[in-house]
């Protein structure tokens, strides 16, 4: 079947972890969305976009424990959209228990699948072995544990901001400080503590990455260009064949001790060569602002 240039995301997961957040964003990045879609109508759905609105090339769709009596049936309906010819994604929430009971109780709101006589932590742990076999065939698993609102509207603006081209791959680099976490959503993490730290240089100290002074003596160093040149031709090398296997975007993370020098100049850099070859490339400094 030909491939269709539709590219559908279906965004499910746990009560809680933020599907209505996530829903939202997509729709404020102009994706076509639909809440609470029950499953059987998923094939008719595309069928009908494809007869009445040829021109919808992005679209998001939530799924989740509310349709339950046909979640049964999900894998073979999944099935029957991707043998039609479209790409599909499945973008699955979650989040630990604790944290899941701690945003009920601050919402006071009911568990879809619970009652006024059963336990929160019942309907939760249910919740999980009934969406298991969905969570199995996902796309990609998002830990919301420890995101704020903004943090996963940032996450879903910057993964999902795509060029219209199927054939194509949007790459974020992302850098990080190591004291402050790692990235829930890296697919590759490099660690650049191994270079020269610009913070024991006390007129470099309180610059960042993004200045002329931090960067020209970050690259002075034979050790960072060579290192910036290697993994730079690894990753385009890499590169076709993630587009190959289907994959959408793709994460790098950069981190260093404070996220605030080494990893800024070089995910710039990095930047910079995955752009030049051709690629949709977006660059993002999450730490950079923080002291330290």
């Amino acid at each position: 079947m030909p491939k269709k240039d539709t590219h559908l995301v279906i965004v499910t997961g746990l009560s809680g972890s933020g599907k209505s957040t996530a829903i939202k964003a997509f729709e404020d990045i102009g994706y076509f969305c639909i809440d609470n879609l029950p499953v059987p109508l998923l094939p008719h759905f595309v069928a009908l976009c494809e007869q009445d609105r040829p021109d919808l090339k992005k679209v998001a769709l939530g799924i989740d424990i509310r349709g339950r009596s046909f979640l049964h049936d999900c894998d073979r309906l999944l099935h029957q959209v991707e043998s039609a010819g479209y790409t599909l994604e499945i973008l699955f929430f979650e989040a630990t228990t604790e944290v899941l009971q701690r945003r009920f109780s601050q919402t006071r709101r009911l568990h879809p699948i619970g009652t006024q006589e059963s336990s929160l932590l019942a309907a939760i742990q249910k919740e999980r072995e009934e969406l298991a076999s969905l969570r199995a065939r996902s796309t990609r698993i998002v830990d919301t544990s420890d995101f704020s609102v903004h943090q996963l509207k940032a996450l879903i603006t910057r993964s999902y901001s795509l060029v219209s081209d199927r054939e194509r791959i949007s790459v974020q680099v992302l850098s990080f400080g190591f004291k402050y976490g790692l990235p829930f959503e890296a697919d590759l993490v490099v660690d650049v503590r191994f270079l020269p730290n610009p913070y024991f240089v006390d007129a470099l100290r309180p610059l960042s990455g993004c200045e002329a002074p931090v960067r020209d003596w970050v690259l002075s160093h034979p050790e960072a260009v060579q290192f910036l040149d290697d993994y730079a031709a690894l990753l385009l090398k890499l590169l076709p064949q993630y587009v190959q296997e289907g994959k959408r975007y793709l994460t790098v993370a950069v981190g260093c001790t404070g996220g605030k020098h080494r990893s800024v100049v070089i995910a710039e850099r990095l930047a910079d060569r995955v752009r030049a070859a051709g690629y949709y490339t977006v660059l993002f400094h999450r730490d950079v602002h923080l002291d330290g």
